[in-house]
């Protein structure tokens, strides 16, 4: 177990700079996902604390030791690609044990860590069993195991769940959460997926562009995100986004006409003084706080295009006259789907404002 100090981490291929000065504490014992959008540098920012790639500039330090030019091998690391890697002719059993093999661990010693690995990963039916043999799920705990036996300071984890089908992606995610329980280990962990992000992380990193757009712990994120990206970012289905144009500021409220919906006005208890009258603004509604007509502070009426029926919670694609795109939850809800329009209310104390630069008005 260790904590991680990144600062200033920055990385360049020729011209380009894919990671724009990085800054970033993680603690031991930390779980903490790296998620964002394609090509945003979750999996460089990764690969530089693995030393798989050199460092342009910034300092990394783990364990309180400087580690830009340290051996990867020497940084006390594992690594979980999204390939689980085996080897196809090695059992279970000699695939775990593989890396202290070559490293030249006694064989009692290799055969002790193999076992627990295999006991923490309920592993034991399969130790002789060939990769070919094994399902997509199995196949990647076993490369989970094949870490763990190091036992190293930090895991690192690069889109792990990719490559498996929904269900089992949601068994590993409950695997991955049991074992960091039961290692207390510290985890780092890249994803795309907002989902796995939100269920497994004690921390949050959100990245866009090579550059942290907020960190924070899931639900600090959900409820108070600092910017459009985030908050369009982290929640599914995404929160909704109304254009819209400051209008009037009324007893320490800032209020807002939609474009997109009759100039219908919606009054927020934001005190933020650089918003100005006539500045474009951007609401986000998130899908589960539209509230029954005549129930929140302003009514809206949207077309329905396709309702969503998962049993309990029904989710509505609906939109506005002028052609914005809405998604509205609605819980034991079977009948929308017939319906051509809805009527839905907007509750200011659960929406967000965001200035025309994407900063959250608060």
């Amino acid at each position: 177990m260790s904590n991680l100090k990144l600062r200033g981490i920055r990385k360049a291929f020729g011209n380009l700079e894919v990671i724009k000065g990085v800054d970033l504490d993680i603690n031991s014992s930390e779980f903490v996902v790296f998620v964002g959008p394609s090509g945003c540098g979750k999996s460089t920012l990764l690969r530089m604390i693995a030393g798989l790639e050199p460092i342009t500039s910034g300092e990394l330090d783990i364990g309180g030791e400087r580690m830009n030019d340290v051996d990867p091998s020497k940084r006390g690391i594992a690594m979980v690609f999204q390939t689980y890697a085996l080897y196809p002719h090695m059992t279970v059993r000699e695939n775990m044990g593989f890396a202290l093999r070559f490293a030249g661990k006694p064989k009692d010693e290799i055969e002790k860590q193999v076992k627990e690995a295999s006991r923490i990963l309920e592993l034991d039916p399969l130790l002789d069993r060939l990769p070919k043999q094994l399902s997509g799920g199995q196949r990647q705990r076993v490369a989970i195991g094949r870490a763990i036996v190091r036992h190293p300071q930090v895991f690192l984890f690069d889109e792990p769940l990719s490559n498996l089908d929904a269900e089992l992606r949601v068994h590993m995610r409950i695997e991955i959460a049991r074992l960091h329980k039961e290692l207390k280990a510290t985890m780092i962990y890249v994803t795309h997926d907002q989902v796995e992000a939100m269920t497994l992380a004690d921390k949050i990193v959100v990245l866009r562009e090579g550059e942290i757009a907020q960190v924070g712990a899931p639900l600090q994120l959900y409820d108070n995100p600092d910017n459009l990206f985030v908050a369009g970012f982290i929640g599914s289905p995404k929160m909704n986004f109304m254009a819209a144009e400051v209008v009037d500021r009324d007893n320490g409220k800032l209020v807002v006409a939609l474009a997109n919906h009759g100039g219908t006005k919606v009054a927020l208890p934001i005190a933020d003084s650089s918003a100005n009258k006539g500045d474009k603004v951007t609401l986000g509604v998130r899908p589960e706080h539209f509230a029954d007509a005549g129930k929140g502070d302003s009514d809206i009426t949207v077309g329905i295009d396709v309702a969503e029926h998962l049993g309990q919670t029904s989710y509505l694609y609906a939109r506005a006259p002028g052609g914005e795109q809405l998604i509205i939850e609605r819980e034991e809800s079977r009948d929308h789907g017939a319906l051509d329009s809805l009527t839905v209310a907007i509750s200011a104390r659960h929406a967000f404002l965001f200035d025309a630069a994407g900063k959250r008005l608060r």
